[in-house]
């Protein structure tokens, strides 16, 4: 295939991206080994399992893959840039039309609708996990000690996939069935520093010229990379937590509408990254500030993508056969279905009620609503949600539309 052929397939691939990571991957399956033989089926699932191995958004991983695995480097940053581009130009209009009218009774009443559809989506995100993640006790456990670490003593989200990964490991068989491949180390330790060099050296400059804002940004972001297993609804809980109450960049509120608004934008759901950051710099400084903000997060956000395929796309066979690698990703699965069990709590919490209070039992401390400022509109729109998304099985920017729309009906009361 010529790289024009590979710029038109994968530019299509990364319009058409919406819904989430399952159907970016089947429309890759479809794209890239129904209709052309780019991929068989035995690569692209391998490239799969190993995609869902790292931190970072797993659809534009195996986009990337398959672009390196056609065309090398150069085929990989093509795949992978087109994956997550389209998404970002649209963020960045959005992120700047909310900074300025997000306030506006009339786009708060649209966004009331927003919120509740996206409640139902993590939703229907949690019991689409749930089914491939709990597949034996040890996985009940897991999910269970997750959401009682974060939701009622509120362990930061890397601490419970460090843990989980450590028991996953440690209770999986001791046997190893593969051996390692032919790859020169030195190929593999070189491609491993000039990508940290690209990622981290710029955000280095960035930190030195500004340590308050955008070093801060920067140092944040990047850590946040590392631990973005699970996806976005996993770690925002604990992005969340961070934004907010530790370094105030913005409220509860507006956090819930940065993803309400990420699930209307095509590829990774992990773009709600760079809505934060330029809400962030908007707040910090304006426009200007809030472009820089925005191309900042997702330089630390996405480069150590290709960092985590250039270096360990050639161990992708060896990987897959390693069984305590495999009982640590199992681990974590698990204990990410706890963590998004409290960002669904947490969610349908926010948009449910006005008012929530915050309970201390000895060393636990846990949220709950004060029923009286119970939002009925609200309940209304996620129960309609949920049986459209959930029974009926309509497409999901149908149902945001019709949310949003149905937001509206708070004006007139």
């Amino acid at each position: 295939m010529t790289l024009s052929e590979m710029l038109r397939i994968f530019g299509r691939i990364g319009l058409l991206s919406f819904g989430g990571p399952a159907a970016q991957i089947a429309l890759m399956h479809k794209e890239l080994v129904e209709q052309r033989p780019w991929l068989t089926e035995a690569q692209f699932l391998r490239a799969l399992s190993f995609c869902m191995l790292l931190p970072g958004p797993e659809a534009m991983q195996l986009a990337t893959y398959a672009g390196w695995r056609l065309r090398g480097v150069m085929g990989g940053l093509m795949a992978g840039l087109l994956f997550v581009l389209p998404g970002a130009l649209l963020i960045t209009v959005l992120a700047l039309g909310y900074a300025s009218y997000g306030q506006l009774p009339f786009v708060q009443a649209l966004f009331l609708g927003i919120k509740a559809v996206v409640v139902v989506i993590v939703i229907e995100a949690l019991l689409k996990l749930s089914k491939r993640a709990l597949r034996s006790s040890l996985h009940f456990v897991l999910a269970a000690g997750a959401f009682v670490a974060i939701f009622f003593f509120a362990i930061p989200f890397p601490a419970i996939i460090v843990a989980a990964a450590l028991i996953g490991a440690a209770l999986a068989p001791a046997r190893d069935a593969t051996t390692m491949p032919n790859v020169p180390w030195r190929a593999t330790l070189r491609t491993v520093a000039i990508w940290v060099a690209i990622w981290l050296g710029p955000l280095g400059l960035i930190y030195l010229i500004d340590p308050i804002f955008l070093g801060t940004l920067s140092v944040f972001f990047a850590q946040l990379a590392v631990v973005t297993f699970g996806g976005a609804y996993a770690v925002l809980a604990y992005m969340t937590q961070a934004v907010v109450g530790d370094l105030g960049w913005l409220t509860t509120a507006q956090m819930m509408d940065a993803l309400g608004l990420a699930e209307t934008t095509p590829g990774p759901l992990i773009l709600v990254t760079q809505f934060v950051g330029m809400l962030a710099g908007y707040q910090a400084g304006g426009v200007g500030l809030a472009l820089i903000a925005g191309m900042v997060t997702l330089w630390a956000t996405f480069t150590p993508c290709f960092l985590w395929i250039f270096a360990g796309a050639p161990y992708i066979d060896w990987l897959s056969g390693r069984p305590r690698i495999d009982a640590a990703l199992e681990a974590i699965t698990a204990a990410v279905v706890g963590v998004i069990l409290n960002l669904s709590l947490w969610f349908a919490l926010h948009v449910f009620f006005a008012d929530l209070m915050t309970l201390e039992v000895g060393i636990a401390r846990f949220i709950v609503p004060d029923l009286a400022s119970l939002f009925p509109l609200a309940a209304l729109l996620a129960l309609g949600a949920g049986y459209l998304l959930l029974v009926r099985k309509w497409p999901l920017l149908a149902v945001l539309t019709l949310g949003a729309f149905g937001g509206l009906a708070t004006l007139a009361l």
